[in-house]
C-alpha cells in the first residue's frame, strides 16, 4: 500500500491561523482557493445560514475522502470562515444582524482542483439529498491581501471592543479599512464554553494616501 501523505495546513499556515491573542500583526495573505456560500440574515437564528454551514462541511469532508483514495493525501478539514458586511458599513454593527450579509468558506488544500470539487459534490448529494445548499457552494480563490488579525477568546457577542482596537490599529499604522470584516472559528461552539471560544479576527487595510 502507498504511504499516505498527511497535510495540516492550519501548521503551514500558522501566521495566519494562529496568531497572538496578545498583540495585533500585520499579514500578507496570499490567494487561497476557499469552498464558498453566500447569504444573508442573522446567523443566530438564519436557517439558511445552518445550511450554509453544513453543505460547507459536507463538500469539504467528501473532497478528504476523495485525497485520501487519489492522489492518497490525507489532510484536516479547515475551520469555518466568514465574511461579513452591509451594503452601508457605517450602520454594521450586532443591532443590525438581520441585515447582514456574509460568505461562509473553508480554506482547501492546493492539490484540490475544480474537477474534484465537482466530483466530490456529485457524491455529497447522492449520499445526503437533504443537505440544502450543495448546489449554492462554489469553489473560488479569495485574494486578501495586506491585513491586520489578532486572536479574539471570548464570546462572539463581545467582540465589538477587539474589533474597534483592531481598526485603531490599522488607523495608528496609516492604513484604511479595505475589504471585509472576516472571522475564523477555530473552536467548535457546540463544544466549547463560550468564554473559551477562539476566533481569528482580521480586517484587510490599505495605505491612506497623502
Amino acid at each position: 500500500m502507498a504511504q499516505q501523505t498527511k497535510l495540516d495546513l492550519k501548521k503551514e499556515l500558522k501566521h495566519l491561523y494562529k496568531p497572538s491573542k496578545k498583540d495585533f500583526s500585520v499579514v500578507d495573505v496570499p490567494p487561497l482557493a476557499y469552498l464558498m456560500i453566500d447569504g444573508e440574515g442573522n446567523p443566530n437564528t438564519s436557517a439558511a445560514y445552518a445550511d450554509a454551514v453544513s453543505a460547507l462541511y459536507g463538500l469539504s469532508y467528501a473532497i478528504r475522502s476523495a485525497a485520501k483514495a487519489d492522489p492518497g493525501i490525507t489532510f484536516t478539514v479547515m475551520p469555518l470562515e466568514g465574511l461579513w458586511w452591509m451594503e452601508d458599513m457605517s450602520r454594521f454593527s450586532a443591532e443590525n444582524k438581520d441585515e447582514w450579509l456574509w460568505t461562509m468558506m473553508i480554506l482547501q488544500p492546493e492539490f484540490v482542483t475544480a474537477a474534484m470539487v465537482e466530483a466530490a459534490r456529485e457524491v455529497a448529494v447522492s449520499k445526503k439529498e437533504d443537505l440544502a445548499g450543495l448546489r449554492d457552494v462554489r469553489f473560488e480563490t479569495y485574494d486578501e491581501g495586506r491585513s491586520a488579525q489578532i486572536l479574539y477568546v471570548g464570546p462572539y457577542t463581545q467582540e465589538a471592543p477587539t474589533i474597534a482596537a483592531l481598526h485603531a490599529f490599522i488607523s495608528e499604522q496609516g492604513g484604511m479599512l479595505a475589504g471585509k470584516h472576516h472571522e475564523i472559528y477555530l473552536s467548535d461552539p457546540r463544544r466549547t464554553a463560550p468564554e473559551k471560544l477562539k476566533t481569528v479576527i482580521r480586517q484587510p487595510f490599505h495605505e491612506r494616501p497623502f
